[in-house]
């Protein structure tokens, strides 16, 4: 009997040794789930993201002037007949005689364009009847001209051939990418100066550029002038000079071209930073 009773306390030790290596079921959890809740809270806090940058957000815009090289001008050719093919033969006579005149003068004829032409139907409006007054015919002509010594010879001629309007008359620069780069230049050394005043005034300082966005302007087109012409198109040229519009009347007997602006603009974002420089 006390061999039986020794062996029961034995089992019991033994039972009781067991139950003790268990993990704890205090509330909370166990331990190794609250130790990996804890590192899965600082890595979360270690990802949050810091707050943005401080910016100062300016503009800068630069103009440079040039002497232009090349002209376009714009002719305008405007016939009216009571018969429509009368008006139009009429109108075509003109028109070859211009392109004669561009021809004799040794103009390349892939800088001569004829690209517009309407014919109208035209009535007088009273209260009794509409009176026919006859058709009305239109055409452009485009000429670029490489030499701007020899456009007085050229309007001068135009007009002799026939034609009855001067549309645009727009100077211009074939060195267009040299000019606008340095022009670009400018304006952004235009932008960081600005930012740099503005940020000394408020007891603030500038550091690097942040974004550098190039304003893209938006101009008529040399020939907005012309019968039929529509919106704006975008400059992929951004020189323009007009001379404005004439009818043979009122044109000038001399031409001085002057100068041209070419034009850059941009706007630039700069990190704001404590203190003055």
């Amino acid at each position: 009997m006390r061999a039986i009773g020794l062996l029961a306390c034995l089992v019991a030790s033994i039972v009781l040794v067991a139950c003790g290596a268990q993990p704890s079921t205090a509330p909370g959890g166990p331990a190794p789930a609250r130790a990996a809740g804890l590192q899965a809270t600082s890595q979360d806090a270690a990802a949050t993201p810091s707050a943005s940058p401080r910016t100062i957000t300016v503009s800068g815009s630069a103009s440079v002037m040039v002497v232009p090289d090349e002209v376009t001008l714009t002719l305008g050719v405007e016939t009216s007949d009571p018969q429509m093919a009368v008006a139009k033969a009429s109108n075509d006579e003109i028109v070859a005689r211009i392109l004669d005149v561009t021809r004799g003068m040794g103009i390349d004829p892939k800088y001569v364009q004829t690209d517009y032409m309407s014919i109208e139907p035209r009535y007088q409006d009273n209260f009794t009847q509409r009176a026919f007054l006859g058709y009305w015919v239109r055409k452009n002509v485009v000429v670029t001209l490489k030499d701007i010594t020899k456009f007085e010879v050229l309007l001068t001629k135009c007009l002799e051939a026939g034609a009855n309007y001067v549309q645009g008359i727009d100077f211009r620069t074939t060195e267009l990418r040299r000019h606008r780069d340095r022009a670009r230049t400018l304006a952004i050394q235009a932008a960081q100066e600005k930012a740099a005043a503005m940020a000394k005034d408020a007891g603030q300082a500038v550091g690097q550029p942040l974004t550098i966005h190039e304003d893209y302007t938006r101009w008529w087109s040399p020939y907005a002038s012309w019968w039929g012409s529509g919106a704006s198109r975008g400059a992929t040229q951004n020189v323009v000079q007009s001379a404005g519009s004439a009818t043979t009347e009122q044109r000038d007997d001399a031409l001085a071209p002057g100068q041209i602006a070419v034009d850059a603009s941009v706007t630039v974002a700069y990190e704001l930073k404590s203190g003055t420089q």
